[in-house]
């Protein structure tokens, strides 16, 4: 056995062993993927385990995060942050080793990764955010920004949309330097992959401008290292390599379906483990292949890191006002002062706020140059471009205007790659309607902690003619009970302004900005302090408080006028305005309770969507003016009125709690 074949053995045995201790994982790609991962991180991968947040590091995204233990034993080996314990605590409780790979858990994971099918979108937005900040920091004796982005892929990968909505992307933009490991082992969960499966792959890839190459053997590293420094080659082009392998590879079951998700058992372990001619105990590693990944990986990514570390302190010197911009955006050290621009937006303008979103974007655009604006195919209507911002494309890769297309799942798949990747800020809006399209995405910026920014328009049934398919009724609640997350849906351009200083700032957690079509008077005078407490007065009671109106967005303007009405009948009412319910649960219960005092139980909610979550605020005994069925096509002002969203509704709902 030569030392490859030995190192290799060994990356399998340790990925037996984890499954079989746990009882628990996916040995199927494991087995079958070991020899194309030994090859990359031996050849070609950049990493140095010591500096695993090297910013000029290739990145490697497992989109079939199903095989971690394949991950978790070449991080083992090649000196990351993870020990011989670690591996043997694999899916147990607080390890570091969870069933899925996880950013913030596991040290030399780029990407948190399970759910099938967003693994290439995300790679190929860490692929964008290299060129853009190569094309932008990188000088004529320079290549700061200069790395490759990496997949390893399964079947499943392949039937998921959101796969070929990225990759179509990805052709489009002539990534050259991204490239997929497809194992290709015919077989999924349920059976062989003919049971749904049956189109060309390789035609599909090539017809969406990617280079295809084929590996006919998975254990063959060889031609593996070939179809590699191929890829690296075409630099116009992302390339696919499809390997074929054999699922569970040495078991007694290989080839089939009973080795994608179960673990072998002592027995078939052993015997697949003698197959390859490793005769050691459990969770045993050679010196020699702690050896072989010392040279391969470690020494050759400490040369390489020092090289680069070398090469950025001469670049520092030479353009300090680059490296600090540069910095601070790794860093992701964003900020917005948008006091200069209130007195565009004097007090009683009447605008849609996603008009006035389009001017903070641009102001935001002015102040940080690595912050980046995009849409799926509806610029002109959500207002996200950059004016004199340019197109991002293989033409002009600092273009800072991105256009996904009618792609709204790999839009912010992609936003999640360009996110990981660090460097860039980035937002990108749609129809909040359509955020059905991209929750699973979402849910997963919320998981990994990434600050993608989502302005929304197109707010609620003020939609109007386009009805009940356009009008969003349950998305906004959908947002607000995710984790993680802060939706803000702003009622002027005072707190639009605030919103998106909020957005822009915010380091931990995505952002939703849920905007208008519609348009509402600036009448809130808000403060950044009142906007980032989630929820406060912005129409006190005069002498005594009667009851309470609470609203959030457009209807904010409605609560003030039913306000004005009910002062005029005789009732003291304090409106509270709610741009975002998380931040408003993040305050004290002082201040909780200086805003809703619990001994005023006359409260009535107004939102234009369905109410739940809303009785938290308004509690069992208060009333909600709400939107609990579908819309309907007519006009805003017919729609609107006809839902009950009128002063006069406003006010005797009141009057009759």
């Amino acid at each position: 056995m030569n030392q490859a074949e030995l190192s290799i053995a060994t990356i399998r045995s340790l990925g037996i062993d984890m499954i079989n201790k746990a009882n628990s994982g996916h040995p199927g790609m494991v087995l079958g993927s070991a020899p194309a991962l030994y090859t990359l991180f031996t050849n070609e991968l950049k990493i140095f385990p010591k500096e695993s947040q090297w910013f000029n590091r290739d990145r490697f995204v497992l989109a079939s995060g199903h095989a971690s233990s394949l991950l978790y034993s070449l991080l083992h080996l090649s000196g990351f942050d993870l020990t011989m314990d670690d591996l043997k605590a694999f899916r147990q409780w607080k390890s570091r080793t969870p069933g899925h790979p996880e950013i913030d858990i596991t040290d030399g994971v780029d990407a948190s990764s399970g759910p099938l099918g967003q693994g290439i979108p995300m790679a190929i937005g860490m692929a964008m955010a290299e060129r853009f900040l190569a094309e932008k920091y990188n000088q004529e004796e320079f290549d700061i920004v200069d790395h490759y982005t990496y997949v390893l892929c399964g079947d499943g990968d392949m039937q998921e949309g959101v796969t070929y909505e990225a990759s179509s992307i990805a052709g489009h933009l002539s990534l050259g330097k991204l490239i997929v490991l497809y194992d290709s082992n015919h077989v999924t969960l349920d059976g062989p992959i003919d049971y749904s499966f049956s189109e060309n792959v390789k035609k599909r890839y090539e017809a969406m401008g990617w280079q295809v190459l084929c590996v006919d053997d998975g254990n063959d590293i060889q031609a593996i290292l070939k179809a590699i420094k191929k890829g690296k080659k075409e630099k116009f082009k992302p390339t696919m390599i499809i390997i074929d392998t054999i699922i569970g590879y040495g078991s007694k079951n290989q080839g089939t379906s009973q080795v994608h998700g179960s673990p072998l058992g002592c027995e078939d372990g052993k015997n697949a483990k003698l197959s390859y001619g490793f005769d050691y105990d459990d969770f045993f590693v050679p010196k020699e292949v702690y050896q072989d990944f010392k040279k391969n990986i470690y020494d050759r990514g400490r040369r390489l890191y020092n090289k680069w570390n070398k090469s950025l302190k001469a670049y520092e010197e030479k353009y300090p006002d680059l490296y600090n911009e540069l910095q601070q955006a790794i860093q992701g050290n964003y900020t917005f002062d948008y006091e200069d621009l209130v007195n565009d937006f004097p007090y009683g303008l009447s605008e849609a706020t996603r008009n006035t979103s389009e001017k903070l974007i641009n102001a935001i655009a002015k102040q940080n140059s690595t912050f980046l604006s995009g849409t799926a195919d509806l610029a002109s209507s959500t207002k996200t471009v950059i004016k004199d911002g340019g197109r991002f494309s293989c033409e002009n890769y600092t273009g800072r205007n991105l256009y996904f297309g009618i792609r709204e799942f790999a839009m912010v798949s992609i936003m999640n790659g360009i996110t990981l990747h660090k460097g860039i800020k980035v937002a990108a809006g749609g129809f909040l309607v359509f955020s059905d399209y991209f929750k699973a995405a979402l849910r997963m910026s919320c998981l990994m902690k990434l600050p993608i920014i989502l302005p929304l328009s197109h707010d609620s049934i003020a939609v109007g003619e386009d009805g009940p398919t356009h009008q969003p009724i349950e998305q906004l609640a959908m947002m607000r009970s995710m984790v993680d997350i802060q939706v803000l849906r702003p009622a002027d351009a005072y707190e639009m302004s605030a919103a998106w200083k909020i957005a822009i700032e915010t380091k931990d957690k995505p952002t939703a900005l849920i905007l208008t079509r519609q348009n509402v008077s600036n009448i809130t005078k808000a403060t950044f302090e009142d906007v980032s407490k989630g929820a406060y007065i912005v129409s006190p009671e005069k002498e005594h408080l009667d009851g309470i109106i609470i609203a959030s967005g457009s209807e904010v303007e409605l609560a003030i006028k039913a306000k004005n009405e009910l002062l005029e009948k005789g009732h003291d009412v304090r409106v509270v305005s709610m741009p975002s319910m998380e931040l408003f649960n993040q305050q004290s219960d002082e201040y909780k309770e200086s805003v809703l005092p619990h001994s005023m139980r006359k409260r009535l909610g107004i939102e234009m969507g369905i109410d739940f979550g809303w009785h938290k605020y308004i509690g069992l005994d208060g009333k909600m003016i709400s939107v609990n069925q579908f819309g309907t096509s007519a006009p805003a002002n017919i729609v609107i009125p006809n839902y009950g969203f009128t002063v006069e509704n406003v006010v005797n709902t009141f009057l009759n709690m």
